[in-house]
């Protein structure tokens, strides 16, 4: 796939996304994506995804690393719901930083996908490592080249 290809595929999963409210209302951005790779970013606003510690709450970097995975999934034209997912924080991501997060396909079955998935820090420390199973509701109206 050229680099005009990945273009075209980042726009359409910018306006799918464009209308999730729950990825809006965290201030997930699609950065990058290629054929079984993504990459979000999310602020971590004081005001909307901290815990009493003012740290990071572990809900708000689990749905990013999960969002993360499914658009992985998705850059395959696979529609995907989470069957399960593990994941392991590392280390708080403080307020006011920016996290990014990336997903992998690692394996991409008929009915299955199984995805890793990081989030990293400012600095590309790594804060959470996870890894799910996908389960394929049906295709997306694109036909990535792999």
């Amino acid at each position: 796939m050229t680099e005009r290809n990945y273009s075209g595929l980042k726009e359409y999963f910018q306006e799918t996304y464009r209308d999730n409210s729950y990825v809006k209302l965290l201030e997930m951005k699609l950065v990058h994506i290629e054929p079984g790779v993504a990459r979000l970013s999310m602020p971590i606003n004081p005001e909307k995804h901290t815990n009493l510690y003012h740290v990071a709450h572990g809900g708000a970097m689990a749905s990013v690393a999960d969002t993360v995975m499914g658009v992985a999934c998705g850059s395959l034209g696979r529609r995907v719901v989470t069957l399960e997912i593990n994941m392991n924080f590392i280390k708080a991501a403080e307020a006011g930083t920016m996290v990014s997060a990336v997903g992998r396909v690692l394996h991409n079955g008929r009915n299955t996908l199984v995805v890793e998935g990081e989030v990293l820090g400012q600095d590309d420390t790594l804060l959470l490592k996870a890894r799910g199973t996908f389960y394929v509701v049906g295709k997306f109206d694109i036909e990535p080249e792999v």
